[in-house]
């Protein structure tokens, strides 16, 4: 009798949300008219070539992440679910299959290698075909793939990283390393037999496989500097301390492999960072933090800038090369908030990305510029309970569990941190602050770490040769897509004007020439 109270009291409530103007029928009929008609102007494709490339990664951004960050973007500016990401507004949308060579449910680094360079990978290994295996440097000789990053390079683009994590983890570092093993950050991190074998740590490969890479802006300064450095900003923590082992300092030997009368600028401050004059930089390295920089909603304003901020600096540096550019983009701690099965951490993080998204939109021209939103992979995160509409995101679901008579969350994990048996039952959620930041939601299978998930990520693309992503996709097509584009990398045969495929509503006319000539 309770529970059907409470389902019934769900019920009105979710009645008195409706804003008014939804119980109009027209209301629907005008909006899904306006859709159509922008649909129907898709005809028009965007042929440029495009210009400027932007990869913008969500880090486990799986599709119930995409929704839920959409909602509380929504619920933080007094709306809901009727609101829009930017990442919504992108016209062409994709699924992407993200399963590892060796790996139904993928790692990051592994994925990385397929959305950057083009070529699935096994899990673990960063910028290696699948003929590698992990922690097995004797493999990696010969099977080293390049990344769009470096073909953008060499086709005189400036090309540059961001990321919220440190600059050595998977998503960036499969855009200049090779290795067979994702956690290799510094020597400091490698098994005896690696270093014998000649394979290089990620933070050395930083700054020796591409040294020109004009914009670096994340965390991980501890795996630049000589093991038991201090670190600059937190001088009396030991675990922020350097960590090489070959007693080299790599921020210095970056500056050093610059041309001759070329400014290379190091910062490690926000406040530096937004002091820089950009037209004087001609290369940028910026680590905010030891490791990854912090959650966006623990971020210390005054030391670390946001990831919109680092976007902002990374487009105005890169936009002074007339041939253009490309810019990875990571949020990469959307990931960790999963992982951690701290969702609400998660979530904003997710909010941020797409605020830089926004803010990319702004600062770049859909005519000459390809950008791309997509994930390496999803998580077991979900949200349901048939919450009414208006409930806030990391709430309660209207009703108890009908077995253990307990409320719970709407938010839930498949596995991981949150499992909880209090007195041999369930945890009771109504007894714990679940809407603090930290809060780690219920999950059915008790682990440390949360897991991944297997399923397809959504891909968002917008600008020159948008419609190129379209339907379900393998995940290492999309590098390829790009680079077609921009008339970048090995496939380039349309590049000239006339050789760019007749916009589809054109054909008909060019066959009726055709057949009078």
């Amino acid at each position: 009798m309770k529970a059907l109270f409470v389902l019934l009291l769900a019920q009105l409530c979710s009645a008195s949300l409706v804003p008014e103007r939804e119980k109009d029928p027209e209301y629907w009929r005008r909006q899904a008219q306006e859709t159509l008609r922008n649909a129907l102007r898709l005809q028009r494709l965007n042929q440029n070539v495009a210009k400027n490339l932007i990869l913008f990664l969500g880090d486990g951004m799986g599709v119930s992440t995409v929704t839920a960050a959409r909602i509380l973007k929504g619920q933080l500016h007094g709306q809901g679910e009727e609101s829009l990401l930017e990442m919504d507004k992108f016209p062409f949308v994709a699924l992407a299959k993200t399963y590892n060579t060796n790996a139904q449910v993928p790692d990051s680094a592994g994925t990385a290698t397929a959305y950057l360079c083009g070529v699935k990978a096994n899990e673990g290994t960063l910028g290696v075909s699948a003929g590698v295996t992990r922690d097995r440097c004797n493999t990696t000789k010969g099977q080293e793939v390049t990344s769009i990053l470096r073909w953008a390079k060499e086709a005189g683009k400036a090309v540059g990283i961001v990321t919220t994590t440190r600059v050595t983890h998977a998503t960036p570092s499969a855009a200049y390393a090779h290795s067979a093993n994702r956690d290799w950050y510094s020597d400091g991190e490698m098994p005896p037999d690696a270093l014998q074998g000649g394979c290089k740590d990620i933070a050395r490969q930083l700054v020796e496989n591409i040294p020109e890479i004009e914009v670096i802006l994340g965390g991980g300064r501890k795996y630049m500097y000589p093991k038991n450095v201090s670190d600059v900003e937190y001088p009396h923590e030991e675990k922020q301390r350097g960590t090489r082992l070959d007693g080299r300092n790599l921020v210095q030997a970056w500056r050093e492999a610059k041309p001759r009368g070329k400014v290379a600028e190091y910062v490690w401050h926000r406040r530096g960072l937004l002091a820089l004059n950009l037209s004087r930089v001609d290369f940028l390295l910026g680590l905010f933090e030891p490791g990854d920089m912090m959650y966006e909603l623990d971020r210390n304003n005054d030391t670390d800038p946001s990831l919109s901020e680092m976007v902002s600096v990374a487009i105005r540096m890169l936009q002074k090369n007339p041939r253009g550019f490309f810019l990875l983009v990571e949020g990469g701690r959307i990931d960790h908030g999963h992982h951690e099965g701290k969702a609400k951490q998660a979530l904003h993080e997710a909010v941020e990305l797409d605020r830089a998204i926004g803010l990319a939109t702004r600062l770049t021209s859909t005519q000459d510029t390809l950008s791309v939103v997509t994930a390496d992979h999803s998580h077991v995160f979900t949200f349901g309970g048939y919450t009414p509409r208006g409930n806030p995101i990391f709430g309660l679901a209207p009703m108890q569990s009908d077995v253990d008579r307990k409320p719970f969350t709407s938010i839930l994990y498949g596995n991981g941190p949150g499992y909880k048996i209090v007195a041999g039952e369930r945890e009771n959620v109504s007894a714990v602050d679940f809407a603090h930041a930290d809060y780690q939601a219920q999950s059915a299978v008790p682990l440390r770490q949360e897991t991944h998930g297997g399923e397809d990520v959504a891909v968002f693309a917008r600008g020159p040769m948008a419609h190129l992503l379209h339907g379900v996709h393998e995940q290492n097509y999309i590098p390829h897509a790009m680079a077609y584009a921009a008339c970048i990398g090995s496939n380039r045969g349309h590049c000239n004007a006339a050789a760019r495929p007749a916009t589809p509503l054109l054909l008909p006319f060019l066959g009726l020439l055709l057949l009078l000539c």
